[in-house]
């Protein structure tokens, strides 16, 4: 008799190592981001690098697109040379090594930090969640469930990253909040480490592995690659060609353009059947959903923050609250509202709503978290208003519930509608809406300060809104197409 499997709260053992190294790699990146904007828009007396609020956003922004545009490569690297196991453990040490080099206090190290944690993050975020998929079966259904705790473990890290650092970063240094992210991207590779011997793949290679002659050009070429690009940065820095906003921009562009290109590389690869084509048209409706949530969803990061920082007063008892805390009561929403939600989907089973009506609830909900902010900030003008607390934690509720429904169910779906031959590509396609949407913001957060603030809200969350209502629209045909998740 076949002894039964070693579950962790009614799923996959495997579940919990990869889980808390979720809740560590988001507690350094979101942790670090938390404090990122204040850090590029506090003056250079304040150990800051003395940047407008709108370039400040933008240049953070850029950051995170970098970050998702990466994880098309960790995609591939894993599916074509390395394998998850140890495609997450590489980006790992890279996002550890880079924390360290931010916590050094020069510009210098600043830059070079974010490179190494974008290229970590890049190898790690695809990488972990296809690993979450390969441990239940396409028709398992605690898989939604399952993604749902997984989610409410990143943010665990999400709640107390910028908590931690909040306090290190704003009121003591900067780059003491930064070594603080650096520890918890350490504990995480720690406990990956010991937790690996429930993990499938974690002696295998890349499941559809390059020819070695093709292995060995391709070692080269990212080799040199690399290297060509560095110099090339290098150079025109030393040329003066090479600018922060001129940069971002072309961030931008990149993450309109690889999407199209990836898209239709995998439809036209021979590796992918004909069912799996089929089901990469309602994936592609499932993105662009996406793409409008994480638009509002990453301007909490920076938007939010500098809204807060202000015209929110934050004091309590006499007690300054850090402003990237509101990046925390994100995280604590999602954490709280996680377990409510996988509950309800597992105590349903096949009754649950499908997985397009979830995921419009989320992008619905995120839009709605920016309209409120409109009305009461309409008629606001100058420096010295100020708005209640109330009304920026009514949006982060809502804003972290819709984070939920929209991010649990779509990497859920990806990892049943992504062709097996891009099982972590699949997974990299689906950040790629993450790039797209950080992108698109790095443009569209230069004019906060420069338009009304309620016209701003209303704009981006009115934005939202309307992709969420038409993904409602078209909620029958996803079902008929999207077998076989339900």
């Amino acid at each position: 008799m076949s002894r039964p499997e070693p579950t962790f709260l009614g799923q996959p053992r495997g579940l919990l190592p990869l889980s808390g190294l979720e809740i560590w790699e988001r507690f350094s990146f979101l942790g670090m981001q938390a404090i990122l904007v204040l850090f590029f828009s506090a003056s250079e007396a304040d150990n800051g690098l003395g940047m407008e609020p709108g370039p400040a956003a933008s240049v953070a922004a850029g950051y995170s697109t970098l970050v998702y545009l990466l994880s098309v490569a960790g995609g591939w690297i894993a599916d074509r040379m390395l394998g998850s196991y140890r495609s997450v453990l590489y980006g790992g040490i890279l996002i550890a090594c880079g924390h360290y080099a931010m916590a050094v206090p020069h510009p210098a190290s600043t830059w070079i930090g974010l490179g190494l944690i974008s290229a970590g993050t890049g190898m790690l975020k695809p990488n972990v969640a296809a690993m979450v998929g390969k441990l239940y079966s396409a028709d398992d259904d605690r898989r939604d469930a399952g993604f749902s705790l997984y989610y409410m473990s990143i943010n665990v890290g999400a709640f107390l990253g910028p908590i931690i650092t909040g306090l290190l970063g704003e009121d003591i240094d900067w780059h003491l909040g930064f070594s603080a992210a650096a520890v918890g991207m350490t504990l995480g590779l720690a406990q990956y480490l010991l937790g690996r011997r429930h993990l499938a793949g974690r002696k295998d290679g890349a499941e559809f592995p390059l020819p070695p002659a093709a292995m060995r050009r391709a070692v080269w070429l990212i080799c040199g690659g690399l290297v060509a690009a560095a110099a090339l940065c290098v150079l025109l820095s030393a040329l003066g060609a090479l600018t922060l906003p001129g940069f971002v921009d072309a961030l931008t562009y990149v993450s309109m353009a690889a999407p199209v290109v990836y898209f239709t590389v995998i439809w036209r690869s021979p590796r992918v059947t004909a069912a799996e084509r089929g089901r990469l048209r309602p994936f592609l409706v499932l993105w662009l959903a996406s793409v409008a949530f994480n638009f509002v969803l990453f301007q909490s990061y920076t938007v939010l923050v500098l809204l807060t920082d202000a015209h929110v007063n934050t004091s309590v008892l006499g007690w300054h609250v850090p402003s990237s805390w509101i990046s925390s009561a994100l995280g604590a929403v999602s954490v709280l509202s996680a377990p409510v939600i996988a509950s309800v989907w597992s105590r349903m089973g096949h009754h649950q709503p499908h997985a397009s009506r979830k995921l419009a609830l989320g992008v619905l909900l995120g839009g709605l978290g920016f309209v409120v902010l409109s009305p009461v900030t309409l008629g606001k003008s100058g420096t010295s208003w100020e708005i209640s607390l109330v009304w920026v934690v009514l949006a982060v509720l809502l804003i972290g519930v819709g984070d939920v429904l929209l991010e649990a169910t779509g990497m859920s779906a990806t990892t049943k509608l992504a062709p097996a031959a891009f099982s972590s590509q699949g997974l990299a396609l689906w950040f790629l809406s993450l790039a797209l949407a950080t992108g698109v913001q790095a443009q569209t957060v230069k004019f906060y300060g420069d338009i009304a603030d309620s016209l701003y809200f209303l704009l981006n969350g009115a934005v939202a809104v309307v992709v969420a209502l038409a993904v409602f629209a078209v909620a029958p045909w996803l079902r008929r197409t999207m077998h076989p998740v339900h």
